[in-house]
């Protein structure tokens, strides 16, 4: 996991004329306004003699310069500070193209450029601490993305707002939205949005990663009290309809510290010697309703998120944990898949619809490896049997032209109080197997079972899709790859390309630049996503796929589930711009959800590595940039970096089209995998920041 450091090193602090903290940047932008050198805009257009005009979101550096991502463009457009213009991280701008060509040096970039209208700021709040000097107070925030301060909008530290039970007061970590930046003003303003408590608290701090990302902690009480009337008493009504699995062998297996468990496998042997094996999935959507308040706030949501301490859940506890939770021996409602399949694992036959369980067993993934490998336990036979179909399955997903590689996964393990206590990587074996390739085939049928086999014709219908590799990308690929000897092969054809990348990979296997590879070929292709479109899935090498069975952690199950039954009851196809819209809006969430998962993991490492400074440890070089060496160290993985300008005793440099970073005076070349030893140097929590310095034998 890369924790991730920035260009240049951190501005000094100061304080300006009222006693507030202000950093040197801001100093200096305080007397570029004084002087009237500079002008927030505001509903006026600057005029710009560019070249081209766009509208994007800007991505702010400490330092102050920016960059404007621009849909449809793949090079983002540099803007020097003087020309942003009071806009800030995540604010939707308009910006005009006034240099095509920069000189060496200008962060490698050819497109320049000046904000003329804030069409809107961000609506992510920024996190920071509260500082009172007499009636004025200030949230002074440490983040990579914010050079400045942000004045609190308030007459006084009276008018301060309680939040959730806190009072926000000095010395307080809060969420604060920025609402204007007055003329003549050296910082923004800003209003609190939320009070998150005492820096440095465990609790403090996750709920400061939520907050950043607009994430709820909590469930609103008529959220809660609409879930609690949910009958858990399953009537003859309920069970109306459905297939009756009680008495069929059934288990469920996940992690071991899952709390609920939205997917159960059944199996038993048929006469004909062929097998029936069930894919029973938690009916989520019999209990809740469209349009009821569970309803709205699950969508809302779009997904569960899983920080490294805690779950934040799509759904009340009751529905999440109890109720759709399939616990062992308890009947429980279920939307199932059911496939009758032979000893080659051909389906020869299926079966959707709704279903009623009682699983006889609750695996963990350790549990159930082994048995695998021991051939003894609970349900050794169905366990050994399912085994053998899942590998064969996963065989012909590979021979297909699936993608067959994955970054290693490190997990940071934390006490009760949430103090992480050690990290290590996760594993994949084959009872993890077993489990994703039922899921797979599962939600491949019910994917081309609604598309082809309904009676709706050409049925809107919820995909999970995974477009074709970038050419482009996949071009520097390949020349990244000629640097470390390797061949990419011919990437012409998306089936060909999947066979060429997994080749790649199984060569540079156990190789320095393998984990560098890796991230550049999943770079070269697009994020899977959901839509109403069906590409295919390029990465599992499917025509058809979508997302049946997650319905407690993700909506886009529970939208797939509703239009499953309606075509089965004979419905015509439904609003396809209205599920195109949710598609998009859960693509988002999803993506929202990862980025805060990523963010708690860095927090976390950054703080197991806190009682480390000083200490040296041996790695390797995990990364190159212009400003630095990347390191990740032995055994938990942990990424820092080297600051090219803090390694005193040679000059080091750069070269891209080698990939390698060479000392002037010495000649030393790093180059990506070498072994090198580092001391931690600094370890930011508020910034995510690890910096180490080179130690030279």
């Amino acid at each position: 996991m890369a924790i991730s450091n920035r260009k240049g090193s951190k501005k000094g602090k100061n304080t300006n004329k009222r006693g507030a903290p202000v950093r040197e940047g801001a100093l200096k932008r305080a007397k570029r306004l004084a002087r009237g050198e500079e002008a927030p805009v505001r509903t006026t257009e600057r005029r710009s003699k560019s070249l081209e005009e766009f509208e994007g979101i800007v991505s702010l550096s400490r330092d102050g310069f920016g960059f404007v991502k621009v849909d449809g463009q793949q090079e983002d457009i540099f803007v020097p500070m003087r020309k942003l213009h009071f806009a800030l991280n995540g604010d939707f701008v308009k910006i005009a193209v006034s240099k095509r060509k920069l000189q060496a040096g200008a962060s490698g970039r050819s497109l320049e450029g000046e904000v003329v209208k804030i069409i809107h700021r961000s609506t992510k709040p920024h996190i920071g601490i509260l500082v009172v000097r007499g009636r004025q107070v200030w949230a002074i925030v440490e983040s990579k993305n914010m050079p400045y301060d942000i004045r609190i909008d308030v007459a006084g530290p009276a008018e301060l707002p309680e939040i959730g039970g806190k009072k926000a007061e000095h010395g307080m970590k809060v969420a604060v939205l920025v609402t204007d930046w007055p003329k003549r003003s050296a910082e923004p303003l800003g209003r609190i949005v939320d009070v998150l408590g005492v820096p440095g608290e465990n609790d403090t701090e996750m709920h400061a990663i939520l907050a950043e990302y607009q994430l709820p902690y909590r469930f609103e009480p008529e959220v809660e009290q609409a879930a609690d009337k949910i009958s858990e008493e399953i009537t003859p009504k309920d069970l109306a309809g459905r297939r009756d699995f009680r008495g069929v062998t059934t288990f469920t297996i996940d992690p071991t510290d899952a709390k609920d468990f939205d997917d159960a496998l059944s199996y038993r042997k048929l006469d004909n010697g062929n097998v029936e094996v069930g894919i029973h999935i938690a009916d989520v959507t019999y209990y809740v309703k469209p349009g009821s308040p569970v309803d709205k706030e699950a969508f809302a949501r779009g997904t569960s998120v899983y920080l490294v301490d805690r779950t934040i859940p799509m759904l009340p506890e009751k529905l999440s944990n109890k109720l759709c939770s399939l616990r062992p021996h308890e009947d429980k409602l279920t939307y199932s898949a059911v496939f009758e399949m032979n000893a080659k694992a051909k389906v020869i036959g299926q079966w959707f619809g709704r279903t009623v369980i009682n699983s006889d067993h609750r695996f963990d993934y350790e549990q159930a490896q082994q048995i695998i490998e021991t051939k003894e336990g609970p349900l050794a036979a169905e366990i050994l049997d399912l085994h053998a179909l899942a590998a064969i399955l996963r065989k012909q997903r590979f021979d297909n032209g699936a993608i067959s590689f994955e970054r290693p996964e490190m997990k940071v393990l934390v006490d009760e109080t949430g103090k992480p206590i050690d990290v290590i990587q996760k594993e994949s074996k084959e009872s993890n197997w077993l489990i994703e390739e039922f899921m797979l085939l599962a939600n491949r049928c019910v994917a081309e079972y609604a598309t082809k086999k309904c009676k709706a014709k050409n049925p809107t219908f919820v995909y999970r899709i995974h477009e074709n590799p970038d050419p482009e990308k996949l071009d520097s690929l390949r020349s990244f790859a000629k640097n470390f000897g390797h061949q990419l092969g011919d990437t012409s054809d998306p089936k060909q390309a999947a066979g060429a990348l997994n080749a790649l990979m199984k060569e540079a296997k156990g190789k320095p630049e393998e984990n560098a590879l890796q991230l550049l070929a999943l770079r070269s292709m697009a994020r899977a996503r959901y839509s109403t479109d069906n590409v295919g899935h390029y990465g599992l090498a499917f025509q058809y796929y979508t997302h049946f069975t997650s319905p407690i952690r993700r909506y886009p199950d529970m939208m797939v589930h509703r239009l499953l039954a309606l075509y089965m009851d004979g419905a015509t196809s439904q609003d396809k711009l209205y599920y195109e819209d949710c598609c998009e809006h859960s693509s988002v969430r999803e993506q929202i959800a990862t980025d805060a998962e990523r963010a708690s993991i860095k927090y976390k490492m950054v703080e197991f590595m806190q009682d480390k400074i000083g200490r040296q440890f041996d790695g390797h070089v995990s990364g190159l940039t212009e400003w630095g060496i990347y390191v990740e160290i032995e055994p938990t993985k942990i990424e820092g970096m080297i600051s090219l300008r803090e390694i005193r005793t040679d000059w080091y440099q750069f070269d891209e089209e080698k990939y390698e970073t060479r000392g002037k005076a010495s000649g030393r070349v790093f180059h990506l995998g070498d072994p090198v030893k580092i001391r931690v140097l600094r370890a930011n929590l508020e910034q995510k920041i690890l910096d180490y310095e080179l130690v030279e034998e």
